[in-house]
C-alpha cells in the first residue's frame, strides 16, 4: 500500500515543473541512475518520493539551471549534504582540467541559450563573432553547452550595464595569453610518452590555471576597492 505522504515520479515531476518546466521523468530517472537521489520503493516496486527526495530535486535541478554545474560537482555537494553538512548554493571554484564527459550535459540551440541568459539572438552572435562564444555546428545549426551558457549569462550582466561584446572581448585575449603562458610551463612534461609524466603535466597545469584565476579575482578586487576609497 503507497505511503499516503510519498509521490510517484509522475506527481514529483508534475510538482517540480511549477519551477522547472523543463523537467520530465525521464531526466529525474537519469538523476536516480546516476546515484543523486534514492527514493524509496513501494511493495509492488513503484518509487515513492518524499519531502526529502523533493528538496534534494529541487536543489540539484536549481544548481543546473542557476550555476550550469555538472552533476559530478553537484554530487560533491549532496555528500556533504548527507554528512550533515548545509550545501553551498553558489557556484564552487571548478578545475579547469575537470571533464564533464560523464555528467548529463544539455545541448541546446541558439534560442534556448538565448532565453537562458537573457539575451536577444542577434546578441549571442555578437558574442560569437567577438570570439566569447564558441559553439559548434552541426548540419549548420549552432549547438552550444553548459559552459557557453553560463559564459553568456555572465555576459548578459555586464552588457546590461552598458558594456559592449567588443569590450569583453579584450578579456577574452587576455585570459588566452595567460594559459598560453601556463601552458609552456608544462609543454615539455605534456608531451612525454609516460602516461604518470602527462598526469603530473595535467596536475601542474590544473594547479598553475587555479592560482592565476584566484590571483586575477584579488587583483580585480584590490583595484575595485582602490576606486571605491577614492
Amino acid at each position: 500500500m503507497k505511503d499516503s505522504s510519498a509521490l510517484s515520479i509522475g506527481e514529483v515531476t508534475e510538482l517540480l515543473k511549477n519551477d522547472f518546466p523543463d523537467v520530465t521523468m525521464s531526466k529525474v530517472r537519469f538523476l536516480e541512475n546516476q546515484g543523486l537521489i534514492d527514493p524509496s520503493r513501494s511493495s509492488s516496486g513503484y518509487r515513492q518520493y518524499h519531502s526529502a527526495d523533493v528538496d534534494r530535486l529541487q536543489f540539484i535541478l536549481r544548481q543546473q539551471r542557476d550555476h550550469f554545474l555538472p552533476l559530478k560537482v553537484i554530487k560533491s555537494q549532496l555528500a556533504r549534504w548527507d554528512r550533515g553538512d548545509a550545501p553551498h548554493t553558489d557556484a564552487p571554484q571548478r578545475s579547469p582540467a575537470s571533464s564533464d564527459s560523464d555528467d548529463y550535459e544539455e545541448i541546446f540551440e541558439i534560442h534556448e541559450l538565448a532565453r537562458r541568459a537573457d539575451l536577444s539572438r542577434e546578441q549571442v552572435r555578437r558574442l560569437i563573432d567577438h570570439g566569447l562564444l564558441k559553439p559548434s555546428e552541426e548540419d549548420g545549426v549552432l549547438r552550444f553547452g553548459s559552459r557557453d551558457a553560463a559564459i553568456a549569462r555572465q555576459c548578459s550582466l555586464l552588457m546590461r550595464q552598458g558594456l559592449e561584446p567588443r569590450h569583453l572581448r579584450g578579456l577574452r585575449h587576455t585570459v588566452v595569453r595567460h594559459v598560453e603562458m601556463l601552458g609552456r610551463l608544462s609543454v615539455g612534461m605534456r608531451r612525454n610518452r609516460n602516461p604518470e609524466v602527462r598526469r603530473q603535466a595535467a596536475k601542474s597545469l590544473t594547479g598553475n590555471a587555479e592560482a592565476m584565476m584566484r590571483l586575477t579575482e584579488l587583483l580585480f578586487l584590490a583595484e575595485v576597492e582602490a576606486i571605491l576609497d577614492g
